[in-house]
C-alpha cells in the first residue's frame, strides 16, 4: 500500500530524512509503514487533561499492534475555568486557532498519513476538529471523558456550584466554610467538569458528527470501559486509512445539521453554535445561522443536564448516552440516518444498537421538557446578525422579558455592579465590547451569570452580551449579540434605562426605542478602542470574524 508518508521516507533522495527519522527510533521495517499521528492535549492545569500522558500509551501500543508508527505531539490548552474573570480569558477563544494551526502544521509538515486525536476541553476539541479537517487524513477523535460529579450532604454538586456559591456568600445563604466544602468536592476525579458544559457537549457532538466511536462523550475518565474504546477507536481508524475516508467524507452538511439536532435536543452550551459554524467552514460548507431556527423548531428537548437539571454526564452514560438521544430523535425522521461514520458503521446502525429512553435523564418523545430545542437564535434590531440563547437554561418565566437596560462596558464593571448591588430586578444587564474583537477573544461570561444566580435575581434579572457564556450558564441569558459593540454593532449604543425585549417564543431581541432614534445614535457611534498590549491578541483582533460566522480568522 502506497502512503502519504512515503514522500518522506522513499526512494535514495530521502535518505536524509531517514537519517532523522533513525534518530527518533524508527528502522528499516518502520520505513513500509504508515505514520499515524497521535494530537495530544495533555498538559498539567486543566483536570480534563492531566491524565492524558497515560491515557496515550495503550492508544500508541494499539497503533503498533495494528502496524503502524505513532507519531505524537502535542497541542496547548487552555482551563476556561481557572482562566474565568480575569485578562487569562481573552486567550482562551483564540486558542482554537493556534490549535488548530498547530494540527495543520505538524500534519503536513510531515506529511503524516493518519490522524488519532486526543482533546477534552472546551476550545481544544473544536479547535482539533478544524485542523483535521484543514489536513483532511484519515482521522478519529478519543476524549479523553468527562469527570464523576461531586457530592456534598447527599447533593451533587459540580464546578457550577462552586461559581454560584460565591453570590450565595455575598447574600448570606452560606457561609465561606459551606463554601470551601463545596470547593472542595466539586471536582472529584480527572476528566472534563461533569455537567453538559461546552467540553462535555463539544465531546458528545464529535460522536454525532461520526468522527469518534459511541460513548466518546460519556465514558467516565475513569471507568475501565476508555480503554477499550480508545483501542476500538484505534483499530477503526486502521479501516479508514485502508477505505481512505477522510473527515471531510464524514462531517458533511447533514452531520452538522445532526449535530445541531442533537445539540438542541440535549440542551448542550451555547458554545456549540460558535463551533460547529467553524468547524462548517473548515469542512468548505457555509451554514446559514438562520437554519439552526428551523431545526429548533422540529426538535424537542429530550434531555437537560447540569446545569439545566441535577442530572449529570455520568447519569447519561448509565442510559445509552448519546446514541439514546439520537434513537428517540430518530423516530421523528430528524436525523441523516444512513450517513457513515468513523466506526465503520452507519449512523442506523449505531441507533439500532442502542437502548430506549429511560423517560427520565432522556425523555420519550410523548413527554419532553419542551416540544421545541433547547437553543435558539434570536434576531432584532439589538442583533441584525443573529444572538444566542440557551433555552433550556432559561425559567420558563424569563422567556419573554421586558426590562429597562443598565450597561457595563466590561465583564469586570459587570461583576462589580452586579455583586455591589447595582443590578435590581427588572434589570437587562448588557455587557458590551466582550466580542471576539472588543474582548478581544470573546470571554466567557460565567462568573457575571454565576452572579446573578448567587444573588438571588435569576428569574428577575436578564443579561445580554456580545460575548459568550460558559456551557455552565444557566438563566435568560443572550450571548454572541452580533454585530458586536466594538464592530459598530447596535448593542455599543444601548443606553441605561433604554427598554429592552426579549422573546424567546418569536427569536426576536429589540431595543424599544423609536427606528429614527436608533439610527441617530448609530451613525453618531464611534466604538471605544482599547489599547491591546499583547501581539497576538492585536493580530486576533485584527482578523478575527463575527460571532455569526463562527469567530473563524480571515484568511
Amino acid at each position: 500500500m502506497k502512503y502519504r508518508s512515503d514522500k518522506v521516507k522513499k526512494g535514495i533522495e530521502r535518505a536524509p530524512h531517514r537519517a532523522l527519522l533513525r534518530a527518533c527510533g524508527l528502522s528499516d521495517e518502520d520505513f513500509d509503514k504508515p505514520l499515524i499521528g497521535i494530537a495530544n492535549s495533555y498538559i498539567d492545569i486543566i483536570p480534563g487533561h492531566v491524565h492524558l500522558r497515560e491515557f496515550v500509551e495503550p492508544i500508541k501500543e494499539e497503533v503498533r499492534k495494528l502496524g503502524g508508527v505513532p507519531i505524537e505531539f502535542n497541542v496547548i490548552g487552555v482551563d476556561d475555568g481557572i482562566a474565568m474573570g480575569h485578562e487569562g480569558m481573552h486567550y482562551s477563544l483564540p486558542s482554537r486557532e493556534l490549535i488548530a494551526d498547530s494540527i495543520e502544521t505538524v500534519v503536513n509538515a510531515h506529511q503524516l498519513d493518519a490522524l488519532i486525536c486526543i482533546p477534552n476541553c472546551d476550545k481544544i476539541v473544536p479547535g482539533m476538529l478544524m485542523g483535521a479537517l484543514r489536513v483532511n487524513v484519515p482521522t478519529v477523535f478519543i476524549s479523553g471523558g468527562p469527570m464523576l460529579a461531586g457530592e456534598v450532604n447527599g447533593q451533587k454538586v459540580d464546578l457550577i456550584s462552586v461559581f454560584e456559591g460565591i453570590g450565595k456568600v455575598k447574600k448570606g445563604e452560606i457561609t465561606e466554610q459551606e463554601l470551601k466544602v463545596i470547593e472542595a468536592s466539586a471536582c472529584p476525579t480527572c476528566g472534563s467538569c461533569s455537567g453538559m458544559f461546552t467540553a462535555n457537549s463539544m465531546n458528545c457532538l464529535t460522536e454525532v458528527l461520526g468522527l469518534a466511536l459511541p460513548g466518546n462523550g460519556t465514558i467516565l475518565a475513569i471507568d475501565p470501559r476508555r480503554e477499550i474504546l480508545a483501542r476500538n477507536a484505534v483499530k477503526a481508524l486502521f479501516e479508514l486509512l485502508e477505505k481512505d475516508i477522510k473527515p471531510r467524507d464524514i462531517v458533511t452538511e447533514e452531520a452538522i445539521d445532526d449535530a445541531f439536532t442533537v445539540d438542541i435536543a440535549m440542551g448542550g452550551s451555547s458554545n456549540t453554535i460558535l463551533h460547529l459554524l467553524a468547524i462548517a467552514r473548515e469542512a468548505g460548507i457555509e451554514y446559514d445561522l438562520a437554519k439552526i431556527n428551523e431545526i429548533s423548531k422540529r426538535t424537542p428537548t429530550l434531555c437537560k443536564i447540569s446545569p439545566a437539571s441535577h442530572y449529570h454526564i455520568e447519569d447519561l452514560d448509565r442510559v445509552g448516552g448519546i446514541p439514546t438521544i439520537m434513537k428517540e430523535l430518530s423516530k421523528l425522521g430528524v436525523l441523516h440516518t444512513d450517513r457513515i461514520t468513523a466506526s465503520g458503521k452507519k449512523l442506523k446502525e449505531i441507533i439500532e444498537e442502542a437502548p430506549e429512553p429511560d423517560g427520565e435523564v432522556v425523555r420519550t418523545l410523548d413527554n419532553p421538557y419542551s416540544r421545541d430545542g433547547g437553543i435558539a437564535i434570536l434576531f432584532g434590531n439589538l442583533a441584525p446578525e443573529g444572538a444566542v440563547v440557551k433555552t433550556a437554561g432559561v425559567d420558563p418565566k424569563m422567556l419573554t422579558f421586558k426590562g429597562k437596560a443598565i450597561c457595563f462596558d466590561s465583564e469586570e464593571e459587570a461583576i462589580e455592579g452586579i455583586l455591589g448591588g447595582k443590578v435590581k430586578p427588572g434589570h437587562v444587564v448588557v455587557i458590551r465590547y466582550e466580542g471576539p474583537k472588543g474582548g478581544p477573544g470573546m470571554r466567557e461570561m460565567l462568573s457575571p451569570t454565576s452572579a446573578i444566580m448567587g444573588m438571588g435575581l435569576g428569574d428577575k434579572v436578564a443579561l445580554i452580551t456580545d460575548g459568550r457564556f460558559s456551557g455552565g450558564t444557566r438563566g435568560a441569558c443572550v450571548g454572541h449579540v452580533s454585530p458586536e459593540a466594538a464592530a459598530g454593532g447596535p448593542i455599543g449604543v444601548v443606553q441605561d434605562g433604554d427598554e429592552i425585549l426579549i422573546n424567546i417564543p418569536n427569536r426576536r431581541l429589540e431595543l424599544l426605542i423609536p427606528e429614527e432614534e436608533l439610527k441617530r445614535r448609530l451613525e453618531n457611534f464611534k466604538p471605544k478602542q482599547k489599547e491591546i498590549k499583547s501581539s497576538w491578541l492585536r493580530r486576533y483582533a485584527k482578523l478575527v470574524t463575527s460571532a455569526s460566522r463562527g469567530a473563524i480568522l480571515e484568511a
